[in-house]
């Protein structure tokens, strides 16, 4: 290289004291980053968790960019920091959460492969809550309310229809239920497709709104107003 003095193309200048001049913004590196971090399976995990360990790794990547000569990175170092630091903060996440649940996030059939009877469904629910799993007690308990529907004839049946599908159907033959229905079904959809877990308060109030479905008699079209009373 003539007079010792060529550069490799594209490598940036160096300033007075030798020190490469900063090439690359903190901005789009940090927007590279958080695009990693935005990922849906570790933003359902534990949104606190996610938050307080994105804030301690921007903490640790201005302070290493400020300690540096010149404020900051030249485009080689600035990216191999950047990235080693993001591959570091993930390996942690995945440590601290376990395994990232990949699960469907399009709600589905709300039986899927399940042929119980609304009776078989309240038993099974029955079961899964006196061996605290609420989770799956909660799922058996949205089935026995909408079976309980279709074997009451307030909904026709009909393969394939979700929760909220079947919420929003029975929520106009049952005006007062409405939005516990809603509820249920938002409840439904979180456990069985968004990762989420449910608790004994959430299994109660599907017990409850169930046990009041089955008390109150569907508005049929055209009526003004409904009674209370058994099944139609």
């Amino acid at each position: 290289m003539a007079g010792g003095g060529a550069q490799f193309a594209g490598r940036p200048a160096a300033d007075g004291g030798g020190t490469p001049v900063v090439t690359v913004p903190r901005v789009p590196a940090r927007e590279a980053a958080e695009k990693e971090l935005s990922r849906p399976e570790y933003q359902q995990s534990e949104p606190g968790l996610l938050q307080q360990a994105a804030e301690w790794f921007w903490d640790r990547v201005a302070d290493l960019f400020d300690a540096l000569p010149g404020g900051g990175a030249g485009s080689g170092t600035g990216v191999v920091v950047v990235t080693v630091l993001v591959v570091l903060l993930v390996v942690a996440l995945v440590l601290r959460l376990g395994p990232v649940r990949r699960s469907s996030s399009t709600p589905g059939d709300v039986f899927a492969d399940a042929a119980l009877d609304a009776a078989g469904h309240r038993a099974a629910a029955e079961r899964h809550a006196a061996d605290g799993d609420w989770d799956t007690a909660v799922l058996e308990r949205m089935r026995a309310l909408v079976r309980s529907l279709e074997e009451r004839a307030v909904l026709d049946p009909h393969p394939g229809r979700t929760a909220d599908e079947a919420a929003a159907e029975a929520g106009r033959a049952l005006p007062e239920h409405r939005d516990g229905l809603r509820g249920a079904a938002r409840t439904f959809d979180d456990v069985c497709y968004g990762g989420r877990h449910a608790d004994r308060d959430a299994y109660a109030r599907l017990r409850d709104l169930d046990a009041a479905v089955q008390d109150t008699r569907p508005r049929l079209p055209g009526t003004a107003a409904h009674d209370r009373g058994g099944p139609a």
